[in-house]
């Protein structure tokens, strides 16, 4: 790509409307990677990117098949003697229900108020466009990057990434660098910088409980045969006891448990819990005794139901006992929980106080390691000193609540330090109708990538340390 003779701020800002136009329309693309039915959508939100990364300047471009939706691969290595960067991010989103909740359809996104409305506009559509973006302002302005990049941009994050490990396993040689940079996380509450130092995992299960073959006549039935629904209900009420602790039994045996540092840490972020209740909307804020809301919503493990269903929903009454009942279930995990135990704990919790009277099936539906990163790895305090650079404050070091499975599986499998540098906005309504990005968090996170490869290419990453206390 020929060099403009411009600076990289006058160039983002000649392009700007270009940019956003881009934005929206890779937004319009309903990539939604949990639901067969729109795997040809996530192969089209897959073909765009690698077509505007190509555009922007990257080499080697590919749409690598995984077994599910297919990783978008692409590199710019020139830079002699400096780190190499592996940028990811993810181009599939959650589900848009409730419909009727969304001020336009989901897949129709609109500039409204300073942001960009839409499913996928902050999670993860929108900071994907702003690492595209980045590497086609500096091509364009400098004629190359100050550090080499390698981009990975999966498309079944919001389904467990359920074939990324094993692309990840077969793909280690090329994927060779100094540390990952993520780009799926946001800011403090209050739209204040920050650096996700810390991140949950999570498993997901279903639960089916079967009674009869068929629906039956409650008159004729009831009080001879389990209802399915009553003893589903029986089974969610005993996985959590009163006091918001998990009742499954060595649930919280491999918990790492807070340190004195970790809850001053927590203490001393500016976080105004009333502000907050107001802001999701409900009555009151409450969870697992002993700990602070921050606490509870981010370094503690949850369990929740996502959903049931069962019986007749429709208008009116229908003397039924349904024949079954179902619920989806997830735990959001912390360092050191293993997934694929808590689920075996789970599972076998489950099976033993189910009911007699009905079947009782577990299944597992993916999950994720947690994730602890060094604050003090000079790569983060690199990604530190652009934030500062660009929006004018130094970040704050949060932990997030949601889950990231690949940045456990970028410092397990290919062995790499991780960087959370993302930029959405803390009301973004990630995975709930009317999603938005703030436009000026779009706008200057650009900025801040540039101004982070800079940092990186000065950085002295062999003076790695440890995990950090985060």
């Amino acid at each position: 790509m020929t060099a403009e003779p411009t600076s990289l701020e006058a160039y983002l800002d000649a392009h700007r409307e270009r940019r956003i136009a881009a934005y929206l329309d890779f937004l319009r693309v309903p990539s939604i990677s949990g639901t067969p039915e729109h795997a040809a959508d996530c192969r089209r939100a897959a073909e765009m990117l690698a077509a505007e990364l190509r555009a922007a300047g990257a080499e080697h471009v590919e749409i690598c098949e995984t077994g599910g939706h297919p990783v978008v691969y692409a590199d710019h290595l020139h830079a002699a003697d400096a780190p190499t960067v592996l940028v990811y991010g993810h181009y599939d989103v959650q589900p848009v229900d409730p419909l009727d909740l969304w001020l336009t359809a989901p897949f129709e996104p609109f500039v409204a108020d300073g942001r960009v409305v839409g499913r996928g506009a902050a999670d993860d559509k929108g900071q994907v466009q702003m690492h595209v973006r980045a590497l086609e302002a500096m091509l364009a302005t400098r004629g190359d990057l100050p550090v080499n990049v390698k981009y990975v941009f999966e498309g079944e994050e919001e389904s467990s990434s359920a074939h990324l490990d094993a692309w990840l396993e077969g793909d280690r040689d090329r994927l060779t660098a100094d540390l990952a940079l993520i780009s799926d996380t946001g800011f403090f509450v209050g739209n204040l910088p920050a650096i996700t130092v810390g991140l949950r995992g999570i498993m997901a299960a279903e639960i089916d409980v079967t009674g009869a073959p068929l629906d039956l006549h409650s008159g004729s039935y009831g009080g001879a045969v389990h209802n399915p629904v009553n003893a589903l209900c029986g089974i969610v009420a005993a996985l959590k006891g009163p006091d918001g602790r998990i009742l499954v039994p060595g649930f919280y045996g491999d918990v790492v448990p807070l340190t004195d540092a970790d809850r001053a840490a927590y203490a001393a972020l500016p976080f105004d819990e009333e502000a907050f209740r107001a802001q999701v909307g409900v009555p009151a804020l409450v969870g697992e005794v002993g700990y602070s809301t921050l606490e509870r919503a981010s370094a503690r493990p949850t369990l929740d139901v996502n959903g049931m269903w069962g019986g007749f929903q429709g208008e009116g009454s229908k003397t039924i006992i349904p024949a079954h009942a179902h619920a989806k279930i997830t735990c959001r995990l912390v360092a050191d929980q293993d997934p694929d135990r808590i689920f075996e704990l789970f599972r076998d919790y489950v099976l033993r106080i189910a009911p007699p009277g009905v079947t009782v099936e577990v299944r597992g539906l993916g999950g994720g390691r947690p994730s602890l990163t060094p604050i003090d790895h000079p790569a983060a305090q690199a990604a530190a000193r652009a934030i500062e650079a660009t929006f004018g404050v130094a970040p704050l070091y949060m932990r997030e609540g949601g889950s990231i499975p690949v940045a456990a599986s970028f410092e397990t499998i290919v062995g790499l330090p991780v960087v959370l540098l993302g930029f959405a906005n803390d009301d973004c309504q990630a995975h709930a109708p009317n999603e938005s990005m703030v436009l000026a968090n779009f706008e200057t996170g650009i900025r801040t990538i540039a101004a982070c490869f800079d940092e990186l290419a000065m950085a002295d990453l062999g003076a790695a340390s440890g995990r950090g206390d985060g």
